[in-house]
């Protein structure tokens, strides 16, 4: 499959939309009595010593999941750790509740989305990063994103596109050096 159509599994602590689901404490016998059911379609698996890790397909959001030591007909809860993402973890758990009880799980939240507006700037970036790594200069980079004319309209020491340029520049080597993640967490 496609680098691109084959779901990334993450690290659970770096992307909040995982829930993560932990055998329930004694006396939950309420508790949701987990089916292989509940984990399909799964479009991605990976098993290891920490558990297993699951996106399971949804047409309105992928639902990923850390079961940390599942067992066939285990009963379970949710953790939920107190963080700066502690309410996009909620809202990916009402998700996969929603989900559990077979509800429609509505739509993901507004931080898991990515605008036009910021997938065109990402774009720009990786664009401007490839010229940047290649050693061109802000010039032949605006150049390449904007087109001569665009350059060649203001004079370029105080032109808005070598600015432009610049910052795309300088927040792709952000990105590339671990910026990414902010992506992951909706920022």
């Amino acid at each position: 499959m496609p680098a691109n159509e084959s779901p990334t599994i993450w690290r659970p602590e770096l992307i909040p939309s995982t829930v993560v689901l932990v055998e329930a404490p004694h006396g939950f016998s309420d508790a949701h009595e987990l089916s292989e059911g509940d984990l399909t379609p799964a479009r991605a698996s990976v098993r290891d010593s920490d558990g297993v890790q699951i996106v399971v397909d949804d047409l309105s959001g992928d639902d990923r999941l850390w079961l940390r030591s599942p067992r066939e007909g285990q009963r379970v809860a949710a953790l939920l750790p107190l963080d700066d993402e502690f309410r996009l973890r909620v809202l990916s758990l009402i998700r996969f509740q929603r989900r559990l009880v077979g509800r429609a799980p509505g739509p993901p939240p507004k931080a898991w989305l990515i605008t036009r507006r910021h997938r065109r700037r990402l774009i720009l970036m990786i664009r401007a990063l490839d010229g940047h790594l290649a050693e061109a200069s802000y010039r032949e980079i605006a150049h390449a994103l904007y087109g001569p004319e665009a350059v060649a309209r203001y004079a370029w020491k105080t032109s808005s596109i070598r600015g432009q340029t610049i910052r795309l520049v300088q927040d792709a080597v952000r990105m590339m050096r671990g910026g990414y993640r902010k992506l992951l967490r909706g920022d």
